[in-house]
Parts: C-alpha cells; sequence; structure tokens
C-alpha cells in the first residue's frame, strides 16, 4: 500500500557535505578579505522602511503574504511590495529575518528593505541574521527597533559576485532542510491516513478501552530555575521545554536552550529516543501546542522540565507499540479531547492526570502488528530525515558567520560565478 524510498540518506548528507565542501576554502587570517571587502554602515548597504498597517478585518483573501514580526500570519489579495524581498521584526519580536520571493505586504510590526543598493537580496536576507538586531531596543514597555538607529551600524561586506556565491552555498542547504520538511510531511500523513483508516474509522466495539496510565507510563518534568543553566558544553544536558515542540506537533529544530549539568538527581528525567512528549500548558487564543505529541530524537541528550509530560510503553509491553501510541496520541481527536481536559483562562494547562486518564482503544495484537509492519519502515524514514535536518541546520548555523566574517571564503570558479 505504501512504499518508502530509501536510497541511503546517509549516502545523500555525504553527498551533500561533499559539494558543500569542494565549495569552499579556509582563509586563516580574516585581514586578506577586509582589503577586498568594503566597510561601510549598515544603511550604505540596506535602506529600511516601516510596513504597513492593516488589520485583520481589512484583508481580503488571497495569495499574498502578509508579514508580522514573527513571520507570515495571513494571506492578503493584495502585495505592497514586489518581490524578492528581506523583512525584519521592528516591533515585539525584533531582528528575525524573512527572506520573500513572492510579492508580500510587511506589516507594520516589521521593517522592509526598500532599497539594496544594487546588493544581492538572497545574500541579505543571511547577512542580516548576523546582526543582534534585539541589542537596539528602544522601546520602553514593547520592543522595538528604530531604523534610523540600525542603519548607523558598521558593517562590512563582499563584492556582489561573493555575494551571491556565499547565497548559493547557504540557500543549498537551506533547500535540502527544505525538502526534508516536506518530505517528512508527506510520509507522516501517510502513516496518519493508514493509523486513521484501521484504527479510527473501522475500529471494532469489541476492543478493550484503558487509561493511559494501564497502558503507558506518564511522568511530568522537573523543575528547574535559571540558576540551574550553566553555559553549554558537550557533557551538558538540554533542558527540554515547551519551546522545543513546534506548532502542530513534532520537534522543534534549534530552539533557544538552556543547559544543566549531569547530575544523579535528574536521571529519572532524562528523555531516551522515541519518548513521546507532550506540552501541558498554552494560550487560550492560540493552543497551537497544547497536547500536540512530539517524538524524541535521540537518547541522553535532554532532560524533561516541568509543563511538559513524557509518555512511553515499556519495552515488555504487550499492549500497544509506542509508534502506535504516539500516531493514537497525533489524532485529531485525541488532541481535541486532551485540549478539552485543560483549565479555561488566558494561560490554558493540562494536568498530568488528564492525561493519564485518556481513554486509549487497544486493537487486537495481530492488526497491530500488521500496521506496524508498514508503518515502521516510514517512521523510520522519519527518523533519518529529521537527523540530517539536524546535520544540515548545525553545518549551516556554522557556516553562516564564518562566510559573513570571511574565515571562511567561497571558491567563485567552483561555485558557478
Amino acid at each position: 500500500m505504501f512504499e518508502v524510498n530509501d536510497q541511503g540518506s546517509g549516502q545523500l548528507e555525504l553527498d551533500m557535505m561533499g559539494k558543500i565542501e569542494s565549495m569552499l576554502e579556509v582563509r586563516m587570517s580574516k585581514m586578506g578579505n577586509q582589503l577586498v571587502w568594503r566597510q561601510c554602515k549598515l544603511g550604505d548597504i540596506v535602506s529600511f522602511q516601516r510596513g504597513f498597517d492593516i488589520t485583520q478585518k481589512d484583508q481580503q483573501k488571497g495569495h499574498y503574504p502578509v508579514v508580522s514580526s514573527s513571520g507570515i500570519k495571513s494571506y492578503h489579495s493584495e502585495g505592497k511590495v514586489k518581490s524578492p524581498g528581506v523583512v525584519i521584526g521592528r516591533k515585539g519580536t525584533l531582528g528575525t529575518v524573512f527572506y520573500l520571493d513572492i510579492d508580500f505586504w510587511p506589516h507594520d510590526t516589521t521593517l522592509w528593505v526598500k532599497d539594496f543598493h544594487d546588493n544581492y537580496p538572497l545574500f541579505i536576507s543571511y547577512f542580516l541574521k548576523e546582526f543582534n538586531f534585539e541589542f537596539y531596543d528602544v522601546g520602553s514597555s514593547n520592543p522595538t527597533l528604530n531604523r534610523n538607529h540600525i542603519h548607523l551600524l558598521p558593517a562590512v561586506i563582499p563584492p556582489l559576485p561573493e555575494q551571491k556565491a556565499i547565497a548559493a552555498v547557504l540557500s543549498s542547504l537551506d533547500d535540502k532542510i527544505d525538502l526534508l520538511h516536506r518530505q517528512n510531511a508527506t510520509l507522516e500523513a501517510m502513516a496518519e491516513t493508514l493509523f486513521r483508516q484501521w484504527f479510527v474509522e473501522e475500529a471494532q466495539a469489541d476492543w478493550e478501552e484503558k487509561p493511559l496510565c494501564e497502558v503507558a507510563i506518564v511522568q511530568n518534568g522537573y523543575a528547574f530555575s535559571s540558576k540551574n543553566y550553566v553555559d553549554y558544553e558537550e557533557r551538558h544536558l538540554e533542558v527540554f521545554k515547551m519551546g522545543h515542540i513546534k506548532p502542530g506537533g513534532g520537534l522543534r529544530f534549534s530552539p533557544k536552550s538552556d543547559y544543566v549539568p549531569r547530575e544523579r538527581k535528574l536521571e529519572k528525567w532524562i528523555l531516551n529516543k522515541n519518548d513521546i512528549v507532550m506540552a501541558m500548558t498554552d494560550m487560550k487564543d492560540n493552543m497551537g501546542i497544547l497536547a500536540h505529541p512530539a517524538l524524541i530524537d535521540e537518547s541522553d541528550k535532554y532532560v524533561l522540565n516541568q509543563r511538559v509530560a513524557r509518555i512511553y510503553v515499556e519495552k515488555d509491553s504487550e499492549l500497544i507499540s509506542n509508534y502506535l501510541l504516539y500516531l493514537f496520541l497525533k489524532n485529531e481527536d485525541s488532541i481535541n479531547f486532551l485540549q478539552s481536559q485543560s483549565n479555561s483562562g488566558v494561560q490554558v494547562n493540562l494536568s498530568t492526570e488528564s492525561i493519564k486518564s485518556f481513554p486509549l482503544l487497544i486493537p487486537p495484537r495481530e492488526l497491530q502488528q500488521k500496521v506496524l509492519n508498514i508503518v515502521g519502515p516510514v517512521m523510520t524514514k522519519i527518523n533519518q530525515n529529521s537527523s540530517q535536518i539536524q546535520t544540515l541546520t548545525k553545518l549551516r548555523d556554522n557556516l553562516l558567520p564564518k562566510l559573513m566574517s570571511g574565515e571562511v571564503r567561497v571558491k567563485l570558479n567552483e561555485a558557478g560565478q
């Protein structure tokens, strides 16, 4: 029914790494590039303009993205600015950078690049990510950027051919990351469709129902405080917070992270690969993460924070597999049910007891195995893709400052420039 193409994802990753390495060369001295690169002010490179106000009520259905300080929030029938474009957060969320390859409407909470001064727009979108714009907040209560202030920031920029070559390297990584994300979305939809067909639409009346706590272990996290956090070292544990779960479920890659030293008292909260985690707190007007599950991708990396639930099936359990339990919890009906059990208020909270009492239908073991034979390879491929995404994301994030400083240079002739 479903076929998973697994043509050496590890080889694809190696091919990608080799391609990138062939385009780069390391310059041990940064002084050499400053004879070629131009020193100037940010305002000499780009001119920012404040975005345009538009309310939700004034928007008409269309395909032009309305870009706020936190990204694309809606679509409108009119695009105010021609593509390609670059937008940064001006109010609320400062300095986040968005590249647009279709016409768009920059919201009043943003600044958009009105004039690129003959620089390459895609390069500029990466270039601006190296500025810590949040340090230039001039707001009293709500964080705010003043374009006149940031226009004065010192900057060093390469000539146009090198801009295009740098953008080609970074965008090739982003394109591969995007492809893997889209492939995972397709694979997840396949698994969910199969699951819903066999375990929801064709569920039998004689299937046994059990509360989740009789099927799996449900555990709340440890109450860390900011004084527990330390600077990153390889041996430290990353604190798994609600921000590690993306809207709609699944792991968020490269979230803002805190770390703690390994201590014996934390051992019971260290997460294992394929543990299910679930956010227990959200905002009432959104609920984008409340009760949405994610699967842990790596053992001995994270330690569980409070307000995140850990759910896992013990290895000797004969009731259900961890993968199928994840698909049960990921099912829209399950999420809606759990969200309905949360308390009311501006901030909504889901209790550990509500999760433990979640009613679960247990299909016959033979049917579970039949579905697992199909779903298992799909989930394995998703995990492989996720691992590649993390590797490529780290490579891109490590390359970005080195390319922008000139520590690593692009071989123009091999980059097709």
